[in-house]
């Protein structure tokens, strides 16, 4: 590989580029500097430390540091150097530095040389492409680390500089309306949270801070364990030949499946079962069932409302089942469950070192504060409603990311062209 112009052309070229000259590449150590010069501790802020810990995942940028390092030295960064974390590369934290600092010796520091703009070189390790190839090359299997002398390989194309900032200013533009959608995503959630801690009764009270007009005289709430109001059922112990990815089956409802707030679905998760049901009419899921996670790292977080799609699906030991008649009691209590209550109760029950989990009896001991019909049918109405907006948000970031991720696959050559 050289970094002599060559044939290399991207599927999709700006106008006034169509006509000029292809592309070069080189390995990005000869297109770039990795930085490994230390500065004493004394020198850097809080503010202007960088670690993998406060590099946000997703090139999502950073965060504050919680704290600085107990070494004496960090390695130096400068404005417009590029910061990759060197730990678990997958989680895509790579970000362009706007201002002076020190970094922990996890953080990669690549500086563009001449032939690269720094936002172009953004552009190029801002890319599922760049953090793909480093991961061919990364080191272990629970916490794999990229490997320098591979990174300092990478095939890196790049066209003239009025070319590459074009680019860079094209993806700039998007990631502006990224982000913003992504604030948008975030303060509808934060104000859900916070109606959420207005509109139910705090602990130890018997009503909310907030009521709507009619029901401000209504009195007290009755506390009731979750239990006297749901039936609840823990899934079958479907076990050996019959599950498989066969989809010629009826799908499993497993709590891998179960996310924050919905079902999700996947070639890679999704198992089916191929045996006989006839026994097992009971697990299937209707449409409202309220489905919790009963053990993992997010035990209790992770609960969803069956929608329409996962009707008929068999429900799969540890993870729970709540059912009711009444649409607006369940979309209530479902409410209740995504709470910071709930979550404070899980995590009150496991305090032991093993694998998180929380038991059917436990979930049914879980006390709720319950109005009557007609006002939780007007919370459930409120806050569904608002989910609806929240929903729609994400999706729109969703397709905001996914048309920033094949529009990169067009406006820079594949990886076959560059490394032949």
């Amino acid at each position: 590989m050289s970094g002599e112009t060559t044939k290399l052309v991207p599927k999709l070229r700006f106008p006034e580029f169509q006509g000029a000259e292809g592309w070069g590449a080189d390995g990005l150590g000869t297109l770039a500097d990795f930085a490994n010069e230390k500065i004493s501790l004394e020198e850097v802020a809080l503010e202007d430390y960088v670690s993998t810990e406060n590099i946000l995942a997703d090139y999502g940028g950073i965060a504050r540091a919680s704290k600085l390092p107990t070494t004496d030295s960090v390695t130096r960064f400068k404005s417009n150097d590029m910061l990759v974390s060197n730990i678990r590369p997958y989680l895509k934290k790579v970000w362009r530095a706007d201002k002076d600092g020190g970094a922990s010796n996890d953080v990669i520091v690549i500086r563009a040389k001449p032939k690269l703009l720094p936002q172009y070189l953004s552009a190029l390790l801002k890319n599922d492409a760049f953090i793909d190839y480093v991961m061919t090359g990364a080191k272990g299997v629970k916490m794999p680390r990229g490997d320098i002398a591979s990174m300092k390989a990478y095939p890196a194309p790049y066209p003239s500089k009025p070319e590459q900032q074009k680019i860079a200013d094209c993806l700039s533009s998007l990631d502006e309306l990224i982000a913003a959608q992504a604030r948008k995503v975030d303060a509808l959630k934060t104000h859900k949270k916070g109606l959420m801690q207005q509109l139910f009764p705090r602990e130890g009270e018997t009503q909310p801070r907030l009521r709507f007009p009619e029901f401000r005289t209504a009195g007290e709430w009755e506390v009731l364990p979750i239990g006297e109001k749901v039936e609840l059922l823990s899934g079958y112990p479907f076990d050996g030949p019959d599950i498989s990815p066969d989809t010629t089956g009826v799908p499993l409802l497993r709590g891998i499946n179960v996310t924050e707030g919905r079902v999700r679905h996947n070639a890679e998760i999704d198992r089916y079962f191929t045996g006989s049901v006839e026994a097992l009419e009971k697990y299937k899921l209707q449409l409202n069932d309220l489905v919790i996670g009963m053990d993992g790292s997010k035990v209790g977080k992770n609960s969803a409302l069956i929608a329409t799609a996962d009707t008929g699906a068999l429900l799969i030991q540890r993870v729970a089942r709540l059912r009711t008649k009444s649409v607006d009691l369940i979309r209530f209590i479902s409410q209740q469950i995504n709470s910071s209550k709930f979550h404070r109760y899980v995590d009150k029950i496991n305090t032991s070192s093993g694998i998180p989990h929380i038991s059917a009896t436990q979930i049914k001991e879980f006390c709720i504060a319950f109005p009557s019909t007609q006002e939780q049918q007007r919370i459930a109405d409120c806050l569904t409603s608002l989910e609806a907006l929240i929903t729609a948000a994400t999706q729109e970031l969703a397709i905001l990311k996914t048309h920033k991720k094949g529009l990169m696959q067009q406006l820079f050559p594949s990886a076959e062209a560059v490394d032949a």
